[in-house]
């Protein structure tokens, strides 16, 4: 079964409310669309996110001059892997190459496994398998946060994360004790500063949070900033959870070699797809690392059902506008698709209603 060809097209679906953080407020989620075709008529589908529109144009051109390098191949995605990498080399594998290599090997794997009629999760030799998912909250101030986090507990949610980064670490702990308010002492809370401190700040502010039992704070500082990671990890009690900013299992063995965090949350689309996701999540359990994901709900939920070390999951509906089957976590677990590979079918005519291209 060979690759014949590509259908690439780029779509701008609104969120259903907008999600703000402290690097920005996320109003809509602008994808890539992958439709991965075979000689034998079995077709794979993938989807990344741009995070901005102005990425969107590149990321399917980018894909669109991939495509002659794997059009004719054999659809076995850690071949492609391999030869992308090593394709790659010289210009690099990180930013909008790595984005479009994962759609490619998302793609192909989701074609494999219907061809085999297995889902992802029983293609890994795992079984179905449901994630605890802990539900998301924006920088949306005390009264608005409260409000957010007592809603995602009545959904189901037994864990929830709060944005913060506010001007003081006395409203980061507002925010934090009027959530805890809300929703009891039942729900367990996170923190992400998204990358919003640099390091002194970052150690104090962390250190100051220590006293609200929460189970990570996520992100203090620069991504890139594993030493300084490690340093705020090293003077607090609270876990650290990093990862999601760091582009494949390199980076990752360059985190865990530096002590950057307590915790790993691969992004699937940023480290390069599955084939990626199955290097680091070897690396979580041979270091007795907890895992969990960064968005990508519909391909996470296999990973996670699979990585011996899985831990919190993050669910996010930010697809579910262009999904015909869209994944949905059900008294804050998530189960993966049980049908033949990934389980992402699109909704034909919410994509040409949000095409942008």
């Amino acid at each position: 079964m060979r690759i014949s060809h590509f259908t690439v097209r780029a779509v701008n679906p609104p969120l259903a409310a907008p999600h703000a953080t402290a690097s920005g407020t996320v109003t809509h989620f602008p994808m890539v669309l992958l439709d991965l075709h075979t000689d034998e008529g079995v077709s794979g589908c993938a989807y990344v996110f741009t995070y901005g529109t102005w990425a969107l144009k590149p990321v399917a051109d980018l894909l669109r001059a991939l495509e002659p390098m794997v059009k004719g191949q054999p659809c076995a995605p850690q071949s492609i892997e391999q030869m992308l990498r090593k394709r790659m080399r010289l210009i690099g594998p990180h930013g909008l190459v790595t984005m479009a290599m994962a759609a490619i090997d998302m793609a192909a794997w989701d074609v494999v496994c219907k061809a085999a009629g297995l889902p992802l999760y029983a293609m890994l030799g795992g079984t179905r398998r449901a994630s605890r998912a802990y539900g998301p909250v924006g920088m949306s101030g005390m009264a608005g946060s409260a409000q957010e986090a007592e809603a995602q507990a009545r959904l189901g949610f037994t864990a929830i994360k709060a944005k913060i980064g506010y001007a003081s670490v006395d409203e980061d702990r507002a925010v934090i004790d009027a959530m805890r308010r809300a929703v009891g002492p039942g729900v367990k809370l996170m923190a992400d500063y998204n990358q919003a401190l640099d390091v002194p700040e970052g150690m104090a502010r962390c250190k100051a949070l220590d006293a609200e039992g929460l189970v990570w704070i996520e992100e203090p500082t620069t991504a890139e900033d594993l030493i300084g990671h490690g340093r705020i990890k090293d003077a607090t009690v609270t876990p650290i959870q990093a990862g999601e900013n760091w582009w494949g299992p390199l980076e990752f063995r360059k985190a865990i070699n530096a002590g950057a965090s307590d915790m790993l949350m691969p992004d699937v689309m940023k480290i390069g797809g599955i084939t990626s996701w199955l290097k680091i999540m070897a690396m979580a359990e041979v270091y007795g690392t907890p895992l969990s994901n960064h968005l990508f709900p519909e391909v996470s939920a296999h990973l996670m059902a699979v990585s011996p070390t899985a831990g919190w999951f993050q669910f996010a509906d930010w697809s579910h506008p262009i999904l015909a089957e869209p994944l949905d976590a059900q008294g804050g677990q998530v189960l993966p698709s049980d049908k033949p590979g990934i389980g992402l079918t699109w909704d034909e005519s919410a994509v040409q209603r949000f095409l942008v291209e």
